[in-house]
């Protein structure tokens, strides 16, 4: 039986606010910035924080009884884009998300072992290791009032799927967790990248 596997879930949000009121394309002023959700933990839902680790008590899913795994993690990132245009000047607000849904993650008994907990753990920090690419990559894009939305949803899904290949990866390397000297090597470059990580 493997230890745990890894489950897609996506967020993209599309929110226009204000009046606009600009003159021409030419003369208005178009901001693009980009920042994290860190906080504000809701229902079913954990925000990655890296001095909080998950906890068995997260995993509040119930158990399907006729699959192979003895944890499903249930993770994902997305983000939420507010604009505001007024008098010539449009700004876009990038919220990024990286989320664990609690509803949908779950452990079978007598599998929850401190072992099994840190497989599961590193599914959620591959999760938040292409968030942050997702964001490095929305700062050095080249945003305008023309291709903002396209380039936005570009980016994030050519960082899904780099998501989608390094869970893979991880998982058929460590054979779900199930060779421990792989997964120590796992543990040691998943520790190493997020230790290297620029988030500000």
């Amino acid at each position: 039986m493997g230890l745990g596997y890894f489950v897609f879930s996506m967020i993209k949000y599309f929110l226009n606010i204000g009046v606009l009121l600009t003159s021409s394309a030419a003369s208005a002023q178009f901001i693009v910035s980009v920042e994290w959700q860190k906080s504000g933990n809701v229902r079913d839902t954990i925000y990655y924080n890296p001095d909080r680790k998950l906890e068995w008590d997260d995993f509040r899913g119930a158990p399907v009884s006729n699959s192979v795994a003895a944890a499903i993690t249930e993770s994902g990132f997305g983000y939420r884009m507010t604009m505001k245009s007024v008098n010539g000047k449009t700004n876009v607000n990038i919220t990024v998300l990286c989320y664990f849904n609690t509803r949908n993650s779950w452990v079978k008994p007598g599998m929850n072992s401190d072992y099994a907990l840190t497989h599961e753990q590193h599914h959620f920090d591959i999760t938040y290791i292409n968030a942050c690419l997702f964001i490095q990559k929305l700062k050095a894009a080249h945003f305008t009032s023309n291709n903002y939305e396209a380039l936005a949803d570009q980016i994030h899904d050519e960082c899904y799927e780099a998501l989608g290949k390094m869970q893979d990866d991880y998982d058929g390397q460590t054979m779900n967790g199930r060779l421990p000297k792989v997964q120590s090597s796992w543990n040691k470059k998943i520790d190493k990248e997020l230790s290297s990580l620029i988030t500000n």
